[in-house]
């Protein structure tokens, strides 16, 4: 069969759950990844043809997709803030609105690069939770003389990020413990590196979706990402980012800055927070949705 009746087919099949754009965009993802062909390419060369072996692939491919398994997921990798990453069922699937988190956390750090808070002239960052390892690597990736270390509860989650650090060729000092139960990160187990007294960032995207929230998450989420990444209990949805702004307040440099990603539905309550914790210039953005999405605060 040629492939651009193939095409027609995969989204045909497809349009009951997505819409157009987005099965078509689905099939040149595709077609990317599983036979090296780009859009211009079925193009320039329409008698393109699939093997009855592809074929069989495709359709396997197609049913999972009706599944709403997510797409990163079947490929096995998504792009973040200009990176490459392995994606899989351990690790959330990195947004954009993280992406814009990342780039603040960068823009922030421009007036640092020459006058890291101690004599050894590194940029000394911590991502709590990281899943992936995007927002670590990324900013390892970005930040010149930056030295980052990443926390996560969850082994498979940092054998993912450990692989996406070497693939990105950054070095990042990857810790397995529960920051709930945690008291004094200078005592964390580090291994290719000791780790600091203090940092000059500290950042986290913890999991902040309330139970009561669960019906805005899209089935293709709910049914595929991991829980443990996700959810917060009702009665106490702010449970991550009071532990983790407790042990900044002891571990944060001078004119550090301790980022979060928020749940867009409590913005107020972080600034209070925050600020009852005797945080400083505490600022509260809007993501690209216009949702309250991320804070900053210094000690």
């Amino acid at each position: 069969m040629k492939i651009k009746q193939y095409r027609t087919q995969f989204i045909q099949e497809l349009s009951p759950i997505y819409d157009i754009g987005e099965a078509e965009s689905f099939f040149y993802l595709i077609l990317e990844e599983k036979q090296k062909l780009k859009r211009i390419d079925l193009a320039l060369n329409p008698d393109l043809a699939f093997s009855n072996d592809e074929i069989q692939l495709w359709n396997s491919i197609i049913e999972q997709l009706k599944k709403e398994i997510p797409i990163q997921y079947l490929l096995g990798k998504t792009s973040f803030y200009g990176l490459e990453f392995e994606v899989n069922e351990n690790v959330l699937i990195p947004r954009p609105e993280t992406e814009e988190l990342v780039e603040w956390i960068i823009e922030s750090q421009k007036l640092s690069f020459d006058s890291a808070q101690d004599d050894s002239g590194k940029i000394k960052i911590l991502d709590i939770g990281t899943g992936s390892g995007c927002i670590a690597i990324s900013l390892a990736k970005n930040i010149p003389n930056a030295q980052v270390f990443a926390i996560d509860v969850s082994e498979k989650a940092l054998a993912t990020a450990h692989k996406n650090a070497v693939m990105n060729q950054v070095e990042v000092n990857f810790i397995k413990t529960d920051i709930l139960k945690t008291n004094d990160l200078e005592k964390l187990p580090s291994s290719h590196f000791p780790l600091p007294t203090y940092f000059d960032v500290i950042v986290s995207n913890p999991p902040y979706v309330r139970e009561l929230e669960k019906q805005e998450i899209k089935k293709n989420v709910l049914d595929n990402e991991p829980h443990l990444a996700l959810f917060v209990d009702d009665n106490d949805a702010l449970i991550f980012y009071r532990k983790i702004a407790e042990l900044a307040q002891k571990s944060l440099s001078p004119n550090g800055q301790l980022f979060f990603e928020i749940n867009q539905y409590l913005g107020k309550e972080m600034i209070d927070l925050l600020e009852k914790m005797n945080f400083k210039n505490v600022e509260l953005r809007k993501d690209i949705y216009g949702n309250d999405r991320m804070i900053r605060s210094t000690i």
